[in-house]
């Protein structure tokens, strides 16, 4: 299956809200869906899944100040 993508801009409560139920999601038995674009995904994990977290911060002359926040999950499905 292709990687699915969707970038928009979004306030904060909306990307909050997204974040939130994510987690319900993770937190819940089973498996659930994901809205992305047009599509539905159907995603699987298992009781524990691997993590990643990084942080982003730079400065250049050309774009000016940047800061970002990229949290990535994986797992293989049950």
């Amino acid at each position: 299956m292709p990687k699915e993508i969707e970038e928009r801009d979004v306030t904060r409560e909306e990307a909050a809200e997204q974040l939130e139920s994510l987690a319900d999601a993770l937190r819940g038995e089973g498996s659930f869906d994901v809205e992305v674009r047009n599509r539905t995904v159907h995603l699987s994990p298992p009781s524990n899944v691997g993590m990643q977290l990084s942080v982003r911060e730079e400065s250049t002359m050309f774009r000016g100040d940047r800061e970002g926040i990229t949290v990535k999950f994986d797992w293989q499905p049950k």
